[in-house]
């Protein structure tokens, strides 16, 4: 079984690293090519393009310039398991995984990434900011989802492979998840749903959701699930199965 996961926009280069294994991505060629279109950008450009700040908007101008392909450990790049820092990753909680479920998630675990494409948790990342929806026109068309093409799910066909349980555990957001060519998919995909009760009734929220899917991933993890089975055992921060509301393809999990 595959974990598709989004990356986030907070990044942390500061916290000591648990671990000092590491990989590079498959992708870095690609990455480049991109680096190289982000570059052409100045300050306002970048803002324009993305919706930033003025300061996020310098931030990112100088991350772009200063931009080398990581193939080592520095302080400029660090394994993308530990560089993201949003809501996935507060409920996934990396940093406290023992080094076999480490070893685990970096075989079960794909994060699918506007600039690398798609990364393994241990893949070195440099620091980035391009989200798979921006409209970056490109050597390949208009925008992310036609530079990437199939390279994602060609990537993600050739994980499964050597996986017995051909299921991909979709935990990305529809914006990551859309790079996926799914009619192309050599696995069946199955993606829960979860859902918070609120003025008297069960509703997604956001970022509950968000914190929810790393909450999954780790107990897939910790208790080494390697089949859609084993999902309705979900019971992490309170939330519970409910085979009334799911279907094989959306199990649903409530909190009261």
């Amino acid at each position: 079984m595959i974990i598709l996961l989004s990356p986030a926009k907070t990044l942390d280069y500061e916290t000591p690293l648990p671990v000092q294994d590491f990989s590079v991505s498959e992708n870095l060629g690609k990455s480049e090519e991109l680096i190289g279109e982000l570059r052409k950008k100045d300050p306002q450009g970048l803002s324009d393009l993305m919706g930033l700040s003025e300061k996020l908007a310098n931030l990112n101008f100088e991350r772009n310039m200063n931009w080398e392909p990581p193939v080592i450990l520095s302080e400029e790049s660090r394994q993308a398991i530990f560089a993201f820092k949003g809501d996935v990753y507060a409920g996934l909680s990396a940093y406290s995984l023992k080094n076999a479920d480490i070893k685990f998630l970096d075989k079960h675990v794909r994060i699918l990434s506007g600039l690398y494409g798609i990364l393994k948790p241990l893949d070195l990342m440099s620091p980035y900011r391009l989200e798979m929806g921006t409209k970056l026109k490109n050597t390949k068309g208009k925008n992310l989802y036609e530079f990437w093409g199939t390279d994602i799910t060609e990537s993600i066909n050739e994980s499964i492979s050597t996986h017995k349980n051909k299921t991909i555990l979709n935990l990305a957001s529809v914006e990551y998840f859309s790079s996926v060519k799914q009619d192309s998919l050599e696995g069946n995909v199955v993606s829960p749903i979860f859902k918070d009760y609120k003025n008297g009734n069960y509703k997604i929220i956001s970022f509950f959701a968000k914190k929810a899917r790393g909450l999954m991933t780790r107990y897939l993890v910790e208790n080494r699930i390697n089949s859609p089975e084993g999902l309705s055992g979900f019971n992490y921060d309170g939330y519970k199965y409910s085979k009334s509301e799911s279907t094989d393809q959306n199990p649903v999990f409530l909190r009261k």
